[in-house]
């Protein structure tokens, strides 16, 4: 039987949730003035907020039923705001990417809310600002789930200011292990420079797998030609090593290119990173040159291993 305390309680957030929503306009046939519901909005919100999503990543963020969540991905597919891509995980699911179209309706939403939140805070001193921030702070602390159990390291599609990191990362792992100068630095920088710059999602794919939301790892698939991909930058933190990521990561890259129609993978490497050559070997690639060269301030030897698919 439920107790007075608990009876009020309940009448108190229900009454919290028709203010709030009141306050943010949620019950308009339009948010914001839009042609958006609030669930389209949402959808949208977090096709704008990674390079690429899955219909499932999507569902299980937003706890939408998948069925109502794929009728809405058709229309918004219909009127070109979203574009699909095939996974190389699996054939039955797709990259799903907003359009330059899709991210033109988005932006216009995303302003009138900052601009709806920025007048409802308006009026706060400071002080009673931290006291709204707090409440809610504790809300979303008390009301969530708590986390499952976490796996050892996540795979997750490239992000804003990753491809910084992985290069200071690299430049660093290479001088410390390997004594390798800062003409590494440059070629890794040279590198994610034409990556970003002529990007094709369509060929090409980036993976950067992550700890406890820090990057431990990442490679990267580019497009040599129509028949061959090159495997590019490989790397694992030292801390995570043992895990088994270089090899997951280079499972994703012969996975896509497979997906791809590529031919091919080829990559170039130096005889002492003994490890990556190891998985290299494993993941079925076959050296077929070796050449001697002076790179990175040491006397190295360069190799050319290949993967047929």
């Amino acid at each position: 039987m439920m107790t007075p305390e608990a009876r009020s309680a309940i009448d108190a957030i229900r009454g919290f949730n028709r203010f709030y929503t009141r306050q943010m306009g949620l019950l308009e046939r339009g948010l914001l003035g839009s042609r958006f519901t609030l669930t389209e909005a949402r959808v949208l919100y977090e096709l704008a907020s990674h390079d690429v999503s899955t219909a499932s990543e999507i569902a299980r963020e937003l706890a939408l039923d998948f069925g109502y969540l794929s009728r809405l991905l058709k229309k918004f597919e219909r009127r070109a705001y979203i574009e699909r891509t095939r996974s190389s995980a699996d054939a039955r699911q797709s990259w799903l990417q907003l359009t330059s179209k899709g991210r033109a309706e988005f932006n216009p939403l995303q302003r009138a809310s900052r601009k709806l939140v920025g007048r409802m805070i308006d009026p706060l001193t400071p002080g009673q600002r931290l006291e709204l921030l707090g409440a809610m702070q504790t809300m979303q602390r008390l009301l969530q789930p708590p986390p499952l159990p976490s796996a050892p390291y996540s795979v997750r599609a490239l992000k804003v200011g990753d491809v910084g990191w992985i290069i200071h990362r690299q430049a660093l792992l290479y001088a410390q292990e390997y004594g390798w100068d800062e003409t590494y630095e440059g070629l890794a920088a040279e590198i994610m420079g034409n990556f970003l710059n002529s990007f094709d999602p369509r060929f090409e794919r980036a993976w950067v797998a992550e700890q406890d939301h820090i990057v431990v790892g990442s490679v990267f698939l580019v497009r040599a030609s129509a028949r061959v991909a090159r495997l590019r930058l490989l790397y694992v933190e030292p801390s995570a090593r043992g895990l088994g990521i270089g090899t997951h990561l280079v499972k994703e890259c012969v996975e896509f290119a497979r997906a791809s129609d590529y031919k091919t993978v080829t990559l170039w490497t130096n005889d002492v990173l003994v490890a990556a050559r190891r998985i290299y070997e494993a993941a079925g690639f076959e050296l077929v040159k070796e050449q001697r060269h002076r790179s990175f301030g040491k006397d190295l030897v360069g190799q050319t291993w290949e993967l047929a698919l």
